[in-house]
Parts: structure tokens; sequence; C-alpha cells
């Protein structure tokens, strides 16, 4: 299985979907799964402009007809009726498959998620090739309760979106980085579980989002990891995976 973790730099703007499919097909015929962060199709500091950039899941067939020939996994701003979601969208075989409505929206210092967004309520497993695949947007893994549902839904492949900004700059590197590496190489090892995160780089209003996204395996080591701070699009041969 080769996975490719799409590091990228989104605009606060639509040019992203572009972007994303210029980057898909370069990508589609060396590689089976492409992996965008959170928010990747509008960038993370939206407020007001969400009424706007957001996107109607109809508005991503492009997507779909991609998906024939690699499965993607995209950080959408989605309008729902009369709300807005921050989801995760699964797409394989031609098809939309899956999403995931970020349950936990940060609402605290530099974060105003829930002012703008409704939570979704669930996590949820789902089934492709053959494999059960769960997909969480960047909070929702802060809390333990949703550690404990993650084992309950015993996936073989935890996808984690990220839009995480850069704090707490030490002489021994980012606590942030820290904690988050702390995080999700437990939860893999918890799970039992590949553990595939894919955080964002680039600036907005003064926020810079520190990247590090990387492929953790079943036991819980870091096995493959992209740079900080830098726009970078790798492929991984995984053996263990989808």
């Amino acid at each position: 299985m080769r996975v490719t973790l799409a590091q990228t730099s989104p605009k606060l703007n639509r040019s992203n979907l572009n972007d994303a499919v210029a980057i898909i097909n370069a990508q589609k015929h060396s590689s089976d799964l492409i992996i965008f962060p959170e928010l990747a199709l509008s960038g993370y500091l939206l407020q007001d402009k969400l009424f706007e950039d957001a996107w109607l899941l109809e508005e991503l067939k492009v997507f779909e007809d991609l998906s024939r020939d690699i499965d993607i996994v995209i950080g959408v701003a989605l309008k729902d009726g009369e709300v807005f979601r921050n989801v995760g969208i699964y797409y394989a075989n031609g098809k939309f498959i899956s999403k995931h409505i970020k349950v936990h929206l940060p609402n605290y210092g530099m974060f105003e998620e829930a002012r703008y967004f409704e939570g979704g309520n669930k996590f949820e497993a789902f089934k492709v090739h053959n494999k059960t695949v769960t997909m969480l947007v960047c909070e929702d893994l802060w809390h333990k309760s949703v550690h404990k549902e993650l084992m309950v839904l015993n996936p073989d492949v935890i996808i984690v979106l990220v839009a995480s900004p850069a704090r707490g700059f030490t002489d021994s590197g980012l606590e942030i980085q820290e904690k988050w590496y702390n995080i999700i190489t437990k939860v893999a090892k918890e799970c039992n579980a590949q553990l595939l995160f894919v955080n964002r780089v680039g600036f907005e209003d003064g926020l810079g989002f520190w990247g590090g996204s990387c492929i953790v395996n079943t036991r819980g080591e870091i096995i493959h990891q992209l740079p900080l701070f830098k726009k970078e699009i790798q492929t991984f041969r995984i053996e263990e995976i989808i």
C-alpha cells in the first residue's frame, strides 16, 4: 500500500480545490491513498468567510471521479442545510464513501470553531478494501473518552486530519509537537492500528502551522515523518495497511 501525506498550506479562498486536484493528478498513478489536512479546501481562520467559501457536497464530485485511480481523504468546511460542518471526507472507487463531522470544536484562546461550526455527535468506522477505517479531525483526539470509543470501534487504520498552530517553543523543541506525538503513538498502540496523521503548514493572521505529518505503526512507533514548517508531499510504502 502506497500512502501519500499531502502536507499543504491552504489559502483562505476556494482556489484550494484546484490545487488539491492538481496534487492528486500528479500522485494518482504512484499512490493508493492520499490524505490532506483539516480544512484543506478553505483554510482555517475562515470566520465570516465561511458563508462564502464553505462547500456543498455536490460541488466536490471531482473527487469522486479522481478516486477511481486513488483513494482520497480531505478536510472540508461543508455547508449542511442551515449549518456549517468541519468534516473529513473519504472517497474511493469513484464514489463518496464516508464523512466524519468534527465532534469536539475548540473554543478557547486562539480558537473560535464553536462560533462558526456545528459539531457532530458520533465516531464511526467504515469498511474500505476489506479494512476498517476511522477518521477524526484534530481536537477530537485530545479527549480520552474518544480513545475508549476508538478501542470499541477496533479500526485497522485511524486517519487524523489536523490544523495545529505552533506554540510552546522551547530549547528542546516544540511542545505542541511533543504532545501530539505522545497522543497519536499511544492511540495507535492502544488500538493496535496504523495511524496516519496529516497536519498543515503555512501562516494565517499570525498563526503558523507546524506540519510534522507522520505515519505510526501498530506498535506506536513513528515510522515515517515529514519536516516541520515546510510544504511537503511524500509517498510511503506501508505493508500493514489497507
